[in-house]
């Protein structure tokens, strides 16, 4: 009888280890289909994962065991040289005795092109022409925004467009663009020039575009007959500061613009081939019928001349109708 319950107990204790493993698999087959109910009821289109919220959504407290980084990156001692590469394996030892090559002094032709203009100039090119240092010399072009500049730079010889907008240049010499006969266009903005002398420009046979707002001009500067653009706004120049009829010859100019002067009337007589004339924002309180048209032949019809601003002037433009017969369109300005 002893014997029997002896095996019976021993029955019970092999059944209880088999069934242990069947329920371990049991629960580690359903744990997922629970972990996966947690995301059933994730609306995913309106899902936002931020700062304040990353640490109850994502559980970082067992992410670095699952990925091991050790083999990935090759341990680097410090203090020691990296391998060499097979292109420097094949480089001559040079050894530790290698001396530092002396510097050479600058050559002379490099010390005379920037001498006495604060060293804007770099040495002469191979093709004959001075390198720039302050200035960035691009094919044609010379870009000298911001540089600091107090008068105009030496220019390389070949030069056909300037660009020196936002110095501290105060006047425009004779000498400083003798021999540029390449120049086509010449930006000045907002500089502090108050004085251009007569020969500074007018000797110039390509510049077309003339560029000088923002600056003191009290006096226009005689222009080449070349000048297609003539843009002088925001300066000081009153009507005595421009010479008489001198709009006259320039068979070529087709923008005028000098808004934001002191003008007292407008600059007649004006080119035939002008098509834009900005006088804004002066003191013109009246104007001759002789302005845009010519008062004795009322067939002639000026066509170019079809962009006048005369606004933020006193000047009452309904007091003139004769003097605007012969304009595509009207100029802008007040009419009553």
């Amino acid at each position: 009888m002893g014997s029997l319950v002896r095996l019976g107990i021993a029955s019970l204790l092999l059944l209880a280890a088999w069934a242990a493993p069947a329920e371990e698999e049991t629960s580690q087959a359903e744990k997922p289909k629970a972990d996966l109910a947690i995301y059933e009821n994730t609306d995913l289109d309106n899902y936002d994962l931020t700062l304040d919220s990353y640490g109850e959504i994502v559980d970082l407290s067992n992410y670095e065991e699952l990925y091991d980084y050790g083999d990935l990156a090759p341990k680097i001692e410090v203090g020691t040289l990296a391998p060499p590469t097979k292109a420097q394996e094949g480089l001559p030892n040079l050894g530790t005795t290698a001396e530092t090559p002396e510097l050479q002094p600058p050559s002379t032709a490099a010390a005379t092109a920037g001498s006495g203009h604060s060293g804007l100039l770099g040495p002469i090119t191979a093709e004959g022409l001075p390198g720039c240092l302050r200035c960035l010399c691009l094919g044609t072009s010379v870009y000298c925004d911001d540089a600091g500049l107090e008068r105009i730079p030496p220019l390389p010889p070949e030069t056909a467009y300037l660009y020196a907008r936002f110095n501290r240049i105060g006047e425009i010499r004779a000498g400083d663009f003798v021999g540029m006969k390449k120049l086509k266009r010449i930006d000045l903005t907002s500089n502090s020039i108050s004085q251009a002398d007569a020969d500074a420009f007018r000797l110039l046979p390509s510049l077309q575009e003339l560029i000088l707002p923002g600056n003191r001009l009290t006096a226009l500067p005689e222009l080449p007959r070349s000048i297609v653009r003539l843009d002088a706004r925001l300066n000081r120049i009153p009507s005595a500061g421009v010479r008489p009829e001198a709009f006259r010859d320039l068979t070529q100019l087709q923008f005028l613009h000098l808004s934001d002067n002191e003008l007292d009337y407008i600059p007649a007589p004006l080119p035939q081939s002008l098509r834009s004339l900005h006088l804004q924002n002066n003191n013109i309180q009246t104007m001759h019928e002789d302005t845009f048209c010519d008062s004795r032949d009322h067939s002639h019809i000026r066509r170019a001349l079809e962009d006048i601003r005369l606004d933020g002037n006193p000047i009452n433009l309904s007091l003139f109708p004769d003097a605007y017969f012969c304009l595509p369109r009207l100029p802008t300005g007040r009419f009553h």
